[in-house]
């Protein structure tokens, strides 16, 4: 494949470029450099690469580019190349394994997007083999990756090289809220007996979740255990590498409940599979109008599951409007609204710098809930 690249040249210079075989395409206007301006073509079987072009042009006095194609128009806004990879964290069947596949494909159907998107999972270390390689690619705006709670929790507890503040925010999309479901054909029929469970026989009563210790998932049971009145070290917490595993392990009866975003256990819940006996949310949601509160049982705990996409580091000004304008313009779609309240997803849009702000509050009251559950890092019960 041919690659180009553009330079600001004087006819010797020309000359020189003809001489060794690098022939322009065309001409283009810069009459504000008032030097002859042509694009050129790099012929791969020639071995020439484009910085020799840049280099000479440098040594020689001339401004020159490595011209990434059409990526940047003339009034500067940047569009990409080539196709985005938008990575999930996770396996599949889970929420950023859902977010990232709902968002991409309306996107892709609306036609919103230059070029398509490819979704592809990264699972492992929850979310910190994603977060790995994402930080791995600085610079490169072809790659963006679903986030939630966890990109907070998981570096505060150790388990993740990687921080939010090496990554650059896009958007805050939504809300989800964290559902507490046994399998339906279980004894148990109220999260008043889950209560007693986690108070009197924690470590007989699993409690599978799709996130590392010291999680999202982690935080929810533990953070309704201290409202019941248990002791959230004594938690027989078992991690999965995502919802969908931690689900599959909720069906195959290894675990006696489980905690996962509302919209990952939509469908079980509607085909009776699994019973949702509370929701973390401040009021009852729309998707699950039969289910209770957490709050309204009488137990003091609520947790919102923000979602949102970031990019890797070191992204152009450009480029990230270019990827806060594309999800501005996403929300607003009739399909999106629709599968958000299918999904039990509420409407929580922040552009890049409002999600930047909240991410940094967030991520301070994370660090005193991990504390009062005893699972900060370095704490006695962690």
């Amino acid at each position: 494949m041919n690659n180009t690249t553009t330079i600001f040249v004087t006819n010797s210079v020309l000359n020189y470029l003809h001489n060794i075989h690098v022939m322009p395409i065309t001409a283009i206007s810069c009459e504000a450099h008032h030097k002859k301006c042509w694009e050129f073509e790099m012929k791969t079987r020639l071995a020439f690469p484009k910085c020799a072009i840049a280099a000479f042009a440098l040594i020689t006095g001339f401004s020159a580019t490595a011209c990434t194609g059409t990526d940047v128009a003339e009034d500067g806004a940047w569009s990409p190349s080539r196709p985005i990879e938008m990575i999930a964290p996770a396996a599949t069947g889970g929420g950023w394994d859902t977010l990232a596949r709902t968002s991409t494909r309306l996107l892709d159907e609306a036609g919103l997007n230059d070029k398509q998107f490819r979704v592809i999972n990264k699972p492992g270390a929850g979310g910190a083999i994603g977060w790995a390689y994402i930080a791995a690619n600085s610079g490169d705006p072809h790659k963006l990756f679903v986030t939630s709670p966890p990109m907070l929790l998981v570096p505060m507890t150790g388990q993740a090289q990687n921080d939010y503040t090496e990554f650059t925010p896009i958007a805050r999309l939504a809300t989800d809220y964290m559902v507490y479901v046994v399998p339906g054909n279980s004894p148990i029929e109220s999260f008043e007996e889950v209560a007693e469970q986690l108070r009197t026989r924690p470590g007989s009563f699993p409690v599978a979740g799709g996130s590392s210790p010291g999680s999202m998932d982690h935080v929810a049971v533990a953070g309704a255990a201290l409202a019941v009145g248990a002791e959230p070290s004594d938690l027989n917490y078992v991690a999965f590498d995502g919802g969908g595993e931690a689900m599959t392990a909720l069906l195959g009866g290894h675990v006696s409940m489980a905690v996962t975003g509302g919209g990952e256990a939509t469908g079980l819940i509607e085909s009776g599979k699994v019973k949702a006996l509370a929701v973390s949310a401040p009021e009852r949601i729309e998707s699950m109008p039969d289910v209770p509160t957490l709050t309204e049982l009488g137990y003091d705990f609520t947790f919102d599951i923000w979602r949102g996409v970031m990019a890797p580091g070191d992204l152009t000004d450009s480029q990230v409007d270019y990827y806060e304008n594309l999800f501005s313009q996403l929300v607003e779609l009739e399909s999106w609204q629709t599968e958000s309240a299918r999904l039990g997803w509420v409407d929580s849009y922040l552009g890049a710098e409002d999600f930047q702000a909240f991410l940094d509050e967030t991520n301070a009251e994370f660090a005193e809930i991990l504390e009062e559950v005893g699972l900060a890092r370095g704490s006695a019960t962690s």
